[in-house]
Order: C-alpha cells, then structure tokens, then sequence
C-alpha cells in the first residue's frame, strides 16, 4: 500500500495522494481531497473508503488530518458539473484539493485521473493501491457525506441521509414524485 510512495520518499520526494467522492450521484457536489502523509508512514488502513462503515470512516478522517503533514479539500457544486460535464469538475475539484494543501510537494498520486499540469502518477483503483490516495479518498467521502447530511435538513422529503444522492430505486422515486432541487445534477439522466 506504500510502494508507490516509498519509491519517491526515498528520492527525498514529498508526495500528496488525491482523490475523489461524489462521481456518480444524481444530486450534490464532487469533493476532492489530497493528503500529504509524513515519509514513510506505516499502512494503517486498506483500501477503498466506500467499503469502511460510516464509524470507520469518521474515526480515520480524525486520524488523517492528525497525523497529517497537510490536507486540502476542494468542493465543485451540480451547476458547475451541469456546465463542464462530471469528469472536468472532478479535475477541477483535484486540482483546488492539491492548491488547498498549502504545503509544497513534488509528486502526486491520484485515482486514475491524470492532471496534466502535476508530476502525477494516475493508478488504477489508487485508493486500494496507495495510502495516501486512500487516506484522501476517506477524506473525500467524510466530507461529502457531511455535506449531503446537511442538504437533508433542506430538502428532508428526498432522504439525502440514506442515500447521499446516488441513484437509488429509492432516490429516483422520490425525484419522480417530488421533482428535481436546485442541487440535482441536470445534466444527469435522472
């Protein structure tokens, strides 16, 4: 899980993991984290941060941003993603993440999207391949999940807290019933 970065701290290299949350819902932001971790921290999670409980995820966030050298964020609401189209705002979103960090580093490691303007190493299935993809990746979806909780209170009649805007059978009848908000991505097939 470390290979990838231990390659590069041992070149003396900072290295920032970037990932995402929020790629394929029909309602909310994408949010992107990176995380830059001390040199050659121990592994001390696995893989992919959708398969953690909720108590999992909450308790590593604390851990990360603990533990920590730097940690940016970055949010992308549905009406830039309507505009430039999911995959540019998950860039976008990345590139803010990294910008965030206020910390220099030299290398980044993201989950398969490669950002041209970074020495980026873009791994397929990062989050399972890279800690510091990983921890970003739980920093991610904390975020967003917190996010989509707070929406809930707005539009509670649309259960945001279950199902945090990906396309449920449950989330598509409500639409059905209900219409679209403000914060649905409209140029999704809803």
């Amino acid at each position: 899980m470390i290979e990838y970065e231990e390659k590069f701290w041992r070149e003396g290299l900072t290295v920032a993991g970037v990932d995402e949350a929020g790629r394929g819902p029909l309602a909310g932001p994408v949010v992107a984290a990176a995380v830059i971790l001390p040199p050659f921290t121990e592994p001390f999670l696995k893989g992919d941060s959708k398969k953690l409980t909720k108590k999992e995820r909450e308790e590593l966030y604390e851990f990360i941003r603990e533990t920590a050298v730097a940690v940016g964020t970055a949010v992308v609401d549905s009406s830039v993603i309507d505009r430039i189209n999911i995959y540019q705002a998950t860039k976008l979103a990345m590139k803010r993440a990294l910008r965030d960090l206020k910390h220099t580093f030299d290398v980044v490691i993201s989950d398969y999207v490669k950002l041209e303007e970074f020495n980026c190493l873009p791994l397929v299935k990062g989050d399972e391949r890279s800690l510091s993809c990983a921890c970003a990746s739980v920093i991610a979806k904390v975020l967003r999940d917190r996010i989509m909780e707070r929406f809930h209170e707005v539009y509670p009649e649309y259960e945001f807290v279950k199902h945090k805007g990906y396309p449920t059978r449950k989330h598509r009848e409500l639409i059905r019933k209900f219409g679209i908000t403000e914060i649905h991505r409209k140029s999704f097939r809803l």
